[in-house]
């Protein structure tokens, strides 16, 4: 029984250490491979949806305007 709540122990401090690591690195998480974002054809963005909600209606609409200026 000392064994079991030893070895509970230890991993539970390696998971809270893992995730103290994480808050403070402030990054975002991602696969090993980068995940999503490493497959062809998917843009970096937390919408892909084919029928994007106002946010992102909005967000593309100045972004567009972004090129727009900046290609003038």
């Amino acid at each position: 029984m000392k064994v079991f709540i030893l070895a509970f122990l230890i991993f539970l401090l390696a998971i809270l250490g893992l995730a103290i690591g994480w808050l403070f690195s402030n990054r975002t998480l991602k696969g090993s491979c980068g995940g999503l974002s490493a497959i062809p054809g998917m843009e970096k963005s937390s919408c892909s949806c084919s029928n994007p909600c106002e946010k992102r209606k909005q967000r593309m609409a100045e972004e567009q305007q972004l090129k727009q200026r900046n290609a003038m």
